[in-house]
């Protein structure tokens, strides 16, 4: 065990990593600002393609993910910390062949991108008690999601800002740089064990196996649900940001669109932190209330494309600011955060505590799905005029998607805890 090497170069690694993941979409996903902009798209083209480029980085997660806990539990973490990064640098190379041979290439490369994240993403938690005492995990295990919130948002606003100020050319070599400096610090770790005890057919058995045993417990499989709305929500409202940002609100850069990102995730960080104050572990009598709160919020910003001052605006030292959007979007986060926390303790709590970390990796997959299935909302919306002669504008959007969160919350009655296990 190296502590005073290994975890520190984890941290920064991770962070960096993290960044990346985001960055590089932001990246992509900018230059269809630039081409609505120019008149070269559509605003429709533009929210597919949004949609599309977002939905790719679930698919390697819903499909690969229990193959990454295979390998990850019988290869040492640190190889697979150092593969993860290595896909990405290569699924970022990708991309910037789109340079010379069309933007085709973007896509490619982006699910590339996403096979790495889903091969380092379960070495990142799963080589802290390799390399730290139990005394210090569970510190550590908040201090890399942390990193990896800020990474996210960064992420997000500097690739925004990335593709606003620089060539793309320059976009992608940032991006390079960013994956090789992790992919480095990656080298720079002691390498840790493996186990080599640890076979495929058995560790994909036992992964189904857990699956079926949670949604066997109702009380469990709702709250798998509950986790999984969470991020339906909070995918689709950042799969639609980019056209409500640009033809609703009049937003001019990608920089200035990430921002509402940016508030959303300080509404999800203020109602988590706060839930964990508010509630005992398994206590979910106020999970569906806090839901009703976020239906309410999804469906003031709907309208705010259609009430006039609710999209006043007021200048700040030069900077044009939308007091009542960013307030609705800092609710809709609020209540989010307070959504989720309660179900992510109870999910930890009753499930069987041998098989935690089973556990933790069903429920990336429900949630990982359920992103992929906002993905696919949004896509719906778009082509609803082809598809039914009625068109769902960016800004409708925010109600289709409240309907949604209203129908599920209907059903999700939780059950009394039973103290036995699933």
């Amino acid at each position: 065990m190296n502590q005073g090497r290994n975890y520190p170069l984890l941290l920064a690694s991770q962070f960096l990593s993290a960044f990346g993941d985001n960055a590089i979409l932001a990246v992509i996903v900018g230059q269809l600002t630039r081409m609505q902009k120019s008149g070269a798209i559509t605003e429709e083209v533009l929210r597919s393609r949004s949609a599309m480029y977002t939905m790719l980085l679930f698919v390697p997660y819903i499909f690969l993910a229990p193959l990454a806990g295979f390998l990850n539990d019988r290869f040492a973490k640190t190889s697979w910390l150092i593969g993860g990064n290595a896909v990405k640098l290569l699924g970022t190379a990708v991309c910037a062949v789109s340079l010379w041979r069309g933007e085709v290439w973007q896509i490619p490369g982006y699910v590339i991108v996403g096979v790495g994240s889903c091969l380092y993403g379960p070495a990142k938690y799963g080589i802290l008690p390799e390399i730290l005492p139990s005394e210090r995990l569970v510190k550590a295990n908040g201090t890399v999601e942390l990193l990896t919130l800020m990474a996210i948002i960064l992420g997000a606003v500097g690739g925004a800002a990335m593709v606003d100020e620089l060539t793309l050319p320059m976009c992608f070599a940032a991006l390079l740089g960013v994956f090789g400096l992790s992919l480095c610090l990656n080298l720079a770790m002691k390498k840790t064990r493996g186990n080599p005890a640890v076979e495929l057919v058995e560790s994909l058995a036992g992964f189904g196996g857990h699956l079926l045993d949670l949604f066997r417990n109702s009380r469990l499989a709702r709250v798998l649900v509950g986790t999984g709305l969470f991020w339906v929500c909070g995918a689709a409202m950042k799969v639609n940001f980019q056209a409500w940002g640009l033809n609703v609100l009049g937003l001019g850069t990608n920089l200035q669109v990430s921002l509402l990102g940016l508030w959303l995730s300080v509404g999800v960080m203020a109602g988590s932190m706060l839930a964990g104050h508010l509630h005992r572990v398994g206590d979910l009598t106020w999970t569906r209330r806090y839901g009703f709160l976020l239906v309410l919020t999804l469906t003031l910003i709907g309208l705010v494309e259609v009430v006039p001052w609710l999209k006043g605006t007021t200048v700040v030292s030069g900077l044009t600011l939308f007091p009542w959007v960013t307030l609705l979007l800092v609710a809709a986060g609020f209540a989010a955060g307070l959504f989720l926390i309660p179900l992510n303790a109870a999910l930890q709590a009753e499930s069987d505590s041998t098989k935690l970390g089973k556990t933790i990796a069903v429920q990336n997959l429900v949630d990982n799905i359920g992103m992929l299935l906002a993905g696919g909302l949004v896509s719906l919306c778009v082509k609803s005029r082809a598809w039914t002669g009625i068109p769902i504008s960016a800004g409708q959007v925010f109600f289709v998607l409240a309907g949604m969160v209203l129908l599920v919350l209907l059903w999700l009655r939780f059950p009394v805890r039973k103290e036995a296990q699933p």
